[in-house]
């Protein structure tokens, strides 16, 4: 995986993390894979940081440098403009649309560690999502979902791969 990309890094933390509590790895499995799969930008970034090659580095240290050297320095009302504005380019299948739609909408939620909060900000982003993916869906397959009042963005794509 590649974690210089700006959506990509949560992406890639996450798959460690998964793949750690599959393989019930320990701390420091977590963190030398995770140096073994950086590359291009983000492994320049690890071998300049001191800090993450110390005896000490935690995981939560290493995630905490990344998303600070990689974090996106764009506001949230840029995310929301981009999500709200979306449109289905013209050599983009539906499936490409939704899965750009989806990444625009994670970027929406706000990182905090209340357990309540994040789940009120994935319900409202799943809204933005589904009304953002069904007003920039192009052409015939656009038209029927918007008539049919889908509930979910399952039944969007359904409704646009059957049309």
């Amino acid at each position: 995986m590649q974690a210089q990309k700006q959506g990509s890094l949560e992406e890639f933390l996450s798959a460690i993390e998964s793949s750690a509590r599959i393989g019930f790895w320990e701390y420091a499995d977590k963190l030398q894979i995770a140096a073994l799969e950086l590359t291009d930008v983000a492994r320049q970034f690890y071998n300049g940081c001191m800090e993450l090659h110390s005896p000490g580095v935690t995981w939560q240290k290493f995630k905490d440098e990344f998303r600070r050297g990689f974090r996106d320095t764009h506001t949230d009302q840029y995310h929301f403009m981009k999500l709200h504005t979306s449109r289905q380019g013209r050599n983009e299948t539906r499936q490409e649309f939704a899965n750009r739609c989806r990444a625009l909408s994670q970027k929406i939620v706000c990182k905090v560690d209340d357990p309540v909060a994040p789940r009120i900000d994935y319900d409202n982003a799943d809204r933005m999502l589904l009304a953002s993916f069904v007003a920039g869906l192009a052409g015939e397959p656009g038209r029927q979902t918007r008539f049919s009042n889908p509930q979910s963005l399952d039944q969007v794509l359904e409704i646009a791969l059957s049309v």
